[in-house]
């Protein structure tokens, strides 16, 4: 079901799609070529692709949808409303490619949303043609990846985790981290680029951290030590993936990352150099043409 998006202050041209009773936000472009399907990271949205939609549609059909919980989509309350896992996101991201979309997509992640759409694609095979994975989540704070990590490290997270499932410690936390200046300094942690990371870009990602049940969100997914990991995924693959991973992120080290090279679904994997976590805002110009000629070739 489709119906018009609600007036707000920061929001510009997008639609809403209504699944399982709740209003999924997402922005269009290009009517013709193969699909393509954009999905976000942690704390993101469609506008994150802003700089990618218009680029990609020149020659493609591009949907940039928002996860159930994050930007303009709806925040159900966490276990009692819905799960926020990456089956959730899996089923929600099949059933917009069959009610929307109409047809299978390439799906392309940045982080978490590599994870989703790798999820997508083996729960769901019939609606991926290929899979592009920006900067891959290794999903380090997982449980089984803290086995063989230092003592404080492995019980410090699910003690953490456990005091921000408090309410009123979880409200507070965030409350703090989400202010500009603090949004500022990780952003400029995570991109390699100090230049993009504009007023712009802070205000978007702020609008919904504005949102009744953001917090919520925020602590549910951050206490999300469970799932699966990409290595669990990529052998379960029923398209072919191509890998492109900035070569400065912080958070999820290139090193690490190039062992998914060796699956044999992954065809490509793209250092970037000078690049952080978010390439696709980053630097625009090296992503969009490498997703572009990827597209053309499998299309």
């Amino acid at each position: 079901m489709l119906t018009s998006p609600p007036a707000t202050d920061y929001a510009t041209d997008y639609k809403i799609w209504t699944w399982k009773g709740f209003q999924i936000a997402y922005q269009s472009q290009g009517t013709e070529g193969p699909a393509v399907v954009l999905i976000h990271g942690f704390g993101a949205s469609f506008y994150h692709w802003r700089k990618n939609i218009p680029e990609l549609a020149k020659t493609c059909r591009v949907y940039a949808i928002d996860l159930i919980g994050f930007g303009r989509s709806a925040k159900p309350i966490p276990l009692e409303q819905i799960d926020y896992t990456f089956e959730t996101w899996s089923d929600q991201i099949a059933d917009f490619c069959q009610e929307v979309v109409g047809e299978s997509a390439f799906l392309v992640g940045n982080s978490i949303g590599c994870i989703a759409v790798m999820q997508a694609a083996v729960d769901h095979p019939d609606i991926a043609r290929g899979l592009a994975l920006i900067n891959c989540s290794l999903r380090l704070l997982h449980d089984r990846k803290r086995v063989g990590q230092p003592w404080i490290k492995r019980a410090g997270a699910p003690v953490l985790q456990k005091i921000l499932k408090q309410k009123w410690v979880g409200d507070f936390f965030f409350k703090r981290l989400a202010q500009p200046k603090t949004v500022r300094q990780i952003l400029l942690k995570a991109y390699g680029r100090s230049e993009a990371v504009t007023d712009e870009l802070i205000d978007l990602l702020m609008g919904a951290a504005k949102d009744e049940g953001a917090a919520a969100v925020f602590v549910a997914f951050t206490g999300y030590s469970q799932g699966p990991l990409p290595e669990d995924l990529f052998p379960k693959l029923p398209c072919p993936a191509i890998i492109l991973w900035g070569e400065k992120d912080p958070w999820e080290p290139i090193a690490l990352g190039k062992e998914f090279a060796n699956y044999p679904q992954v065809k490509k994997f793209i250092p970037l150099p000078g690049v952080g976590h978010c390439p696709q805002d980053e630097a625009p110009e090296l992503v969009n043409p490498i997703l572009q000629d990827w597209i053309a070739e499998q299309a």
